[in-house]
């Protein structure tokens, strides 16, 4: 088995998504959250509260608007070592969900060959429909086989690590220096991704993230390559119409599906429905 598993999570207006993120990730085995709120103006630092009052979660307010997400999370990671006592640290977003395939989360890491300093997990894309009601996760649940980015490109995997004080996460939370050991790759954890839920939800995304890379100077302009392309469509007035694209029609989910590049998958859904029902992990979840 292993020690405390602490998460971390940087984010900003995320209120359609946050609590099921930490609902599911708390009864997958994590035993904390450090959460850095950056400038959100929805409902998303009130729910972050709820879990800081139950003492699952620790609140960090960042008011900087350049989006300097590499040390954001890496001063999270740190202190998830130095004052949370974590064994491993996961760093997440809040729409990726770290999903263990037999077992938990503790279960799986627990079982990871002391010399890894931390592991690469791939990640899948679920689809975005045209428009639904209700919670994303009940709606959602087509997922692609072979998962590329927005701008085309493979979607390249992301990495937990074991807690040391030293820990760099680079952007993304793609890779880690100064970790105690190799990285390696598992199978045994996927994670479940929406980056793109509703026009809504993708273009504040969009805006804001691309308006804040463009304000920090100090990164290389391959930081954020996919976020920067998506903040020119936007500012050209094209980003409503790669939405639009990027939702099939029921048509094309169908031959995807017979093909296998697509799939139907409902555990997610099925995993929070269940959770939902009772309420969550601490009574919160309406």
């Amino acid at each position: 088995m292993t020690g405390p598993i602490v998460m971390t999570l940087l984010v900003r207006n995320e209120e359609d998504i946050i609590e099921a993120n930490i609902e599911f990730h708390l009864a997958q085995g994590a035993d904390f959250i450090i959460a850095t709120d950056n400038r959100s103006t929805d409902r998303t630092r009130d729910l972050l509260l709820r879990y800081a009052r139950k003492g699952v979660l620790h609140l960090i307010d960042e008011p900087e608007d350049d989006y300097s997400q590499s040390s954001w999370v890496t001063r999270m990671a740190r202190l998830a070592h130095q004052d949370f006592g974590a064994d491993w640290v996961i760093n997440s977003d809040a729409d990726e969900f770290w999903w263990p395939h037999t077992g938990t989360l503790a279960t799986v890491l627990g079982g990871v060959d002391p010399a890894v300093g931390g592991v690469r997990v791939a990640r899948s894309n679920f689809l975005p429909l045209a428009r639904f009601e209700g919670k994303f996760h009940d709606a959602m649940v087509v997922r692609d086989t072979r998962s590329v980015n927005d701008l085309g490109r493979p979607l390249p995997p992301k990495a937990c690590h074991r807690a040391t004080p030293g820990i760099v996460v680079t952007p993304g939370n793609h890779g880690i220096h100064g970790g105690t050991g190799p990285v390696g790759a598992t199978d045994e954890i996927t994670i479940f991704h929406f980056p793109i839920r509703t026009y809504a939800q993708f273009e504040r995304k969009i805006a804001l993230g691309g308006a804040a890379y463009a304000r920090n100077t100090t990164l290389a302009s391959s930081v954020g390559a996919t976020w920067r392309a998506l903040y020119q469509q936007y500012t050209e007035g094209g980003l409503r119409q790669f939405f639009e694209q990027a939702v099939l029609a029921p048509e094309d989910i169908s031959r995807a599906l017979q093909s296998g590049r697509l799939v139907h998958d409902t555990r997610l859904k099925q995993f929070l429905g269940r959770l939902r029902d009772r309420g969550g992990a601490f009574g919160l979840w309406r």
